[in-house]
């Protein structure tokens, strides 16, 4: 009877030890599970944000010299030695920065000139 007893000791030995192996397997495929989700998250992550991008810089450039009212394409144009951009459509003109203080500058008695006094005035 003492035989059996030891033999039966060492198969519950052994049944113990691949309970913990199938353990140690599980825990080992939760982790790499995790670290794969993780880098997924990361990777779909960074594909938004470029393609986030790359939408703003399209619409950047659709957007670029086209007028802010009706959309026609801006053309420029030059008057007394002033660039500006102008909308053939609506005939709309925009200045850059500088411009208004270029052509404030040309002008002096007129509606404009006082406007622009009033608006700008030297400090």
């Amino acid at each position: 009877m003492a035989r059996r007893g030891v033999h039966l000791g060492v198969v519950m030995a052994a049944d113990e030890k691949d309970r913990f192996g199938d353990k140690l397997r599980e825990v080992e495929r939760a982790r790499e599970d995790q670290y794969f989700a993780k880098r997924d998250r990361e990777l779909i992550d960074r594909l938004r944000k470029s393609q986030g991008q790359e939408a703003q810089d399209a619409l950047k450039d659709a957007a670029h010299m086209r007028c802010p009212k009706c959309g026609t394409h801006l053309r420029q144009r030059t008057l007394h030695g002033i660039t500006t951009e102008e909308c053939p459509s609506c005939r709309g003109m925009w200045l850059d920065q500088g411009e208004l203080e270029k052509i404030s500058g040309r002008e002096t008695d007129g509606w404009f000139a006082r406007w622009l006094r009033t608006e700008f005035p030297n400090d």
